[in-house]
């Protein structure tokens, strides 16, 4: 049985648009093109960080020799993963605000950027401790 309340997708019919955005065009009205233009833009923001953290995790697992084995590899495990997440939340994203935008719903609100910036600070001030203490080998 159903158990989703009326009105609110199903948490899979959001990720099947995911791999066919042309069948947004079935949900409500088209929105003003900028609109969509300007969600697109958010859109590819999001990949540019995503790409930037997974980026630094590939850095930080080869370029930080100095760096303890452990440290290094948590370091590059957590931004790789962070990158990962930022990119799945990028088309999640672009998905519920393209919807909401075309039924003339509120745009959605994501927690997503205090956890990302909360997570970045915590990486860096994991690593300003082990530079200023000098943990590294």
């Amino acid at each position: 049985m159903d158990q989703t309340p009326p009105g609110k997708p199903r948490a899979t019919a959001g990720v099947r648009l995911w791999f066919a955005p042309s069948r947004i065009r079935s949900e409500g009205d088209t929105p003003d093109y900028r609109f969509s233009l300007a969600n697109e833009r958010t859109f590819l923001a999001w990949l540019r960080t995503a790409l930037a953290l997974v980026g630094g995790g590939v850095a930080a697992a080869q370029f930080l020799p100095d760096l303890h084995p452990s440290v290094r590899t948590t370091v590059a495990v957590l931004l790789l993963v962070g990158g990962g997440l930022c990119a799945a939340r990028a088309v999640n994203h672009w998905v519920r605000c393209e919807r909401a935008m075309r039924r003339g719903d509120d745009l959605p609100v994501t927690r997503f950027p205090t956890v990302l910036a909360l997570g970045v600070a915590v990486v860096s001030l994991a690593l300003v401790a082990v530079v200023a203490f000098g943990w590294a080998d």
